[in-house]
Parts: structure tokens; sequence; C-alpha cells
């Protein structure tokens, strides 16, 4: 059985990971979070007692079903209040508020100089608009694999498909991701 440290320093290593994966599925940061520690504490609650080695496999399929969840909630929310938003102002009352927008920089203040901290925070930008871009399945096969560092039979369970799915996945991400980046003068 695994320590109460073990699984606060897992939830700690998986959680920027894990959130951005989820922002990049359902495109809503708040929802994302909800999602997140939904699955974190779904873990802590129902798993604790499961070796440590388990728990990345089973926090993905968390995830996954968390997310899935989600999506069907949505779904049935948006057909009950498909009719309401007719009565709805066309003002947007949301003010841009730029404490929200800037993101810290950890533990990288004076490394680098500012020209090169934009240009490496635009072509960052640039590749997760890309990965958003890609359809569902390819873009969770490729953050399974390449964001998480699951390898092919990992990928394979949490997605509930076969190991030759999962690797055709990802290359038709890769190649896509690489003709994106390469046509916006991205190389290498």
């Amino acid at each position: 059985m695994a320590t109460r440290k073990e699984l606060s320093d897992f939830l700690k290593n998986v959680e920027k990971r894990a959130f951005k994966r989820t922002v990049y599925a359902v495109r809503d940061d708040e929802a994302a979070l909800d999602i997140v520690q939904d699955s974190m504490i779904r873990l802590a609650e129902k798993y604790v007692d499961r070796p440590a080695s388990e728990w990345p496999m089973l926090f993905q399929r968390i995830m996954s079903n968390a997310t899935m969840d989600w999506f069907r909630r949505q779904k049935v929310r948006n057909a009950v209040m498909q009719n309401l938003s007719d009565f709805e102002s066309s003002e947007d009352g949301d003010e841009f508020d730029l404490l929200e927008s800037l993101q810290s920089v950890e533990g990288a203040l004076g490394a680098e100089s500012a020209a090169d901290s934009v240009s490496r925070e635009q072509i960052l930008m640039l590749i997760e608009s890309e990965i958003a871009e890609l359809p569902a399945r390819q873009r969770e096969a490729f953050l399974l694999r390449y964001w998480e560092e699951f390898d092919v039979a990992e990928t394979a369970a949490v997605m509930g498909c076969s190991e030759g799915s999962v690797k055709t996945h990802c290359s038709r991400a890769v190649h896509s991701l690489a003709r994106a980046l390469r046509a916006k003068g991205i190389t290498p």
C-alpha cells in the first residue's frame, strides 16, 4: 500500500500535464480544472490502496471517463438550454483582465532575454494551437504518448483501442503537426 506522501507527490507531478491535456479536450479552463480536480479526488478516495505503479494508468482512465461525462452533461445541458439562448443579450459583459492573462515564468526570470522569451512563448502558443486543432483521437494519442510519456500498450489501454490504432493516431498527429508548423515557418 502506498503512503499519502507518495500519492501527494504523484498528484503534484501530473497536475499541470493533466490540466493542459484536459484543456485541449474541453477547450474551457474552468471545466478542465474541475475535471482534473475531480479525477484527483476520485483517485485519492478509491485507489489509494493500490500500488503506486498503477496510479498513472488509473488516473488517465479516470480523467478520460470524467471528460466523457463532461461532454455528455454539456450535450444534455445544451439541448435543454438551446431555446433559452434566444432571450440572452447580445452584449458581452465580460471585461478583459490583464492580471488574469499574465503567466509567471517559474524559475526562469533573468535566464533569457525578453526577445527570446517572447519568441519562445509565441512558438509554444502556435504549437499548442496546432495540437488543439488535431482530431480528438489523434490529440489524445499524441498527448498520452509524447506528453504523458506512456508506452503504446498503456496508451491503448487508456484510450480503449488497439496498439495499432494508437500507432496510426500518433503517426497522423505527428505528420499533421509537422506539416502545419512547417507552413508557419517553425522548423526543428
